[in-house]
């Protein structure tokens, strides 16, 4: 079975083919982040209408790649939720269409589930149950999977979620856009040596609040010259991956589970990753990770989970229906268990 995989939530427009049989058989990524630099953020409106220019020709791209036509496709996954309510109409409508055009159905998914099963296109790959911490520029989440298709959400975000944190932070600093990964670079060169809150490390909680972290940095920033910015990036960055480690550990140890699943935008730091994979050598799990681009949005992850989720969810309805926010739906446990990788 082969799926075509639509990712128009934010600022990329990711397109990808996964095949049950084979894996992954072509994916192309268009990023839009030169367009919104200029702004300092996306702007929703460009972001629609940079889709509507890129999303056909990957397809066609995708398919070429792939090597097959689109008679050999059995459906299109499209994201439905949660993102910039015209980018998802831009691909669920396009989605729609060529349901129609080439008689297949479509299927709705919903973006974090894409990211929370981004490393099942890896080999290793996690096994049942597990933890994934679900770390980008909109979550902050723990979940406890016990099956594809069973989630229990474990611990979420109360106020700004990481990669929102580690944006705004490098905003207030006068990086690049988007700023994350420069205040991370930046980081590498500065020792941490400024003392910060660390987020509700003294409760039994796995919850996470990071916005007395973000405006703690702000306040050490504004009193700071421009030279101690390195190591106001450093400090920043180790307490935030010691909150995420932190959380992590606790929920292994709370759900009793081996393997530790980390996806999402953030999952790509480094240090972080360092981190965890000393964390796991210390206390005996282990830690999987998609491939550095699989963590950030992408059409690959959207295909895979449209595979996992055909039988049960597939539509030929043209009706759209996309959703800014909404809780990530859980799979039925029919839902297939065995992934292909490339």
């Amino acid at each position: 079975m082969k799926i075509l995989g639509i990712e128009s939530s934010c600022d990329e427009t990711g397109i990808a083919i996964y095949d049950t049989e084979k894996g992954l058989l072509a994916h192309t990524l268009y990023s839009q982040i030169k367009r919104h630099a200029q702004y300092g953020g996306v702007v929703p409106e460009l972001a629609s209408r940079d889709h509507i220019r890129k999303i056909l020709p990957l397809i066609d791209t995708c398919l070429q790649q792939a090597e097959i036509l689109p008679q050999a496709l059995d459906g299109i996954a499209y994201t439905y939720a949660p993102g910039l309510i015209g980018a998802l109409m831009i691909g669920a409508g396009v989605a729609k269409s060529l349901s129609l055009a080439w008689n297949i159905p479509t299927i709705p998914v919903h973006h974090m589930e894409g990211h929370l099963l981004a490393p099942f296109l890896e080999n290793p790959q996690p096994e049942f149950p597990f933890v994934a911490l679900l770390v980008s520029g909109g979550h902050t989440q723990l979940y406890e999977v016990k099956a594809i298709g069973d989630y229990t959400l474990l611990g979420d975000t109360l106020d700004d979620a990481a990669g929102e944190a580690f944006d705004k932070t490098a905003k207030i600093m006068g990086l690049p856009y988007p700023g994350g990964k420069y205040l991370a670079e930046l980081a590498t060169q500065g020792t941490a040596r400024f003392k910060l809150p660390l987020p509700l490390l003294n409760k039994d909680s796995l919850d996470f609040s990071f916005s007395g972290l973000k405006t703690a940095t702000r306040l050490l920033i504004e009193r700071e010259t421009p030279s101690a910015y390195a190591d106001i990036a450093a400090s920043f960055e180790a307490i935030m991956i010691k909150t995420l480690c932190h959380k992590a550990l606790l929920a292994l140890q709370k759900t009793g589970h081996a393997h530790l699943v980390i996806s999402g935008g953030v999952s790509a730091n480094q240090n972080l990753r360092a981190n965890l994979t000393q964390l796991s050598q210390n206390h005996g799990f282990k830690v999987f990770y998609p491939r550095l681009e699989f963590c950030t949005d992408n059409g690959a992850m959207i295909a895979l989970v449209g595979a996992l989720k055909f039988k049960e969810d597939q539509t030929r309805s043209l009706e759209i229906e996309v959703k800014a926010r909404t809780e990530m739906k859980c799979l039925n446990p029919y839902a297939t268990q065995t992934l292909q990788t490339q």
